[in-house]
C-alpha cells in the first residue's frame, strides 16, 4: 500500500490565490496514483496521497526564511542584469 505525501507551498498558482485549488489537488492525486499504477503496478484503490500545504513562514532556503531568500535572489539577479555586481 503506497502512501505518498506531497508538500506544496501555500502560495497558490496565481498571485491572487493563497492556496492550491481543489481541482489542482485532485489532478495531483490522480496523476501520482496513475504513476504508481503504471510504474509499480500498484492498484489505484491501495494508493493513498496526502497533500500538505506549507505556509511560507514555515520553510527556508539557503539559510534564510524563503521570502528573505527570494528577495536576496531577486536583488542579485537585478544587479547581475544591470552589471552592478561588486566583486
Amino acid at each position: 500500500m503506497p502512501i505518498v505525501t506531497i508538500q506544496v507551498t501555500r502560495e497558490g498558482t496565481a498571485s491572487d490565490r493563497q492556496t492550491v485549488s481543489a481541482e489542482e489537488k485532485a489532478a495531483l492525486i490522480k496523476g501520482v496514483s496513475e504513476l504508481l499504477l503504471n510504474v509499480l503496478n500498484k492498484p489505484l484503490e491501495s494508493t493513498f496521497v496526502v497533500i500538505e500545504e506549507v505556509d511560507t513562514e514555515n520553510w527556508g532556503w539557503g539559510g534564510l526564511p524563503v521570502l528573505e531568500y527570494r528577495q536576496k535572489l531577486a536583488a542579485s539577479l537585478k544587479a547581475e542584469s544591470t552589471g552592478s555586481i561588486n566583486e
